[in-house]
């Protein structure tokens, strides 16, 4: 009968363990090292939606006409006429508070804006504006320049941008946002601010109008025809059958 002796490790146990808890603790330290505290800042998702990126924001602007003087001329001529009528027109419609008329002062036509200044004030009034809503006030101009006359409102307006802000390159490269086929931060910035130029009215923007009483005049009158079987649209006119080279399809 043969007898295996197995060795029981008594000596070699010691310097075992101590591998195996040096092996422990390094996992333990590498662990602990990738746990921290610290919040490192993500950059900001962009959004997909333009509207979002590049908001249509409402703010108080100003209406401004200018008006040329020269220095041997201390009147309006009818151009300028004119424009101070649509100016006040204008006024009646989208200000929001009175007028401001500024005039130079220590400029080479300074005196011919002076004598030029009572005549819009005439005007202003004339069209509407009330006398104790007219503010007169001077301005010093940058020398050697062609000073003018600003004859301002406040108005409602509509504005979005600034537009062409690149933060990243939208070609190849190693920022997230082009692996995420994210759109880039101007796409539609040029459409928001377009629109914000056109539109009449800045408050269409937020709210819709309230309807307005219909033309009660050509509403009888279509309605009339329409009881009586007559034609309510209107008829083309003759010229348009002269016009024709053929008869073919009649």
């Amino acid at each position: 009968m043969l007898t295996f002796k197995i060795p029981t490790g008594t000596s070699r146990g010691v310097p075992g363990n101590a591998v195996r808890a040096a092996i422990i603790a390094g996992c333990a330290f590498f662990v602990c090292a990738c746990n921290t505290d610290q919040q490192v800042a993500a950059a900001p998702d962009v959004p997909f939606d333009y509207r979002l990126r590049h908001p249509i924001s409402i703010t108080e602007t100003q209406h401004t006409v200018e008006i040329f003087v020269g220095s041997n001329r201390g009147e309006l001529n009818a151009s300028q006429r004119a424009s101070l009528a649509e100016f006040v027109e204008n006024w009646k419609h989208e200000a929001t508070g009175g007028v401001v008329v500024s005039v130079p002062v220590g400029s080479s036509n300074q005196r011919a804006a002076a004598e030029v200044a009572p005549a819009i004030h005439a005007i202003l009034t004339a069209g509407g504006v009330p006398a104790n809503g007219i503010r007169l006030q001077r301005y010093q101009p940058p020398p050697g320049t062609l000073a003018t006359i600003h004859v301002i409102y406040p108005k409602i307006g509509a504005q979005a941008g600034p537009c062409g802000i690149w933060p990243e390159d939208i070609g190849p490269s190693g920022n997230r946002s082009y692996f995420e086929n994210a759109p880039p931060w101007n796409a539609g910035c040029a459409t928001q601010r377009n629109l914000a130029a056109m539109v009449d009215n800045p408050a269409d923007l937020v709210q819709p109008r309230a309807e307005t009483p219909p033309y009660e005049m050509r509403r009888t009158n279509v309605m009339g025809k329409y009881r009586t079987g007559d034609k309510t649209g209107a008829e083309p006119p003759e010229s348009l059958d002269k016009a024709k080279i053929s008869d073919l399809g009649k």
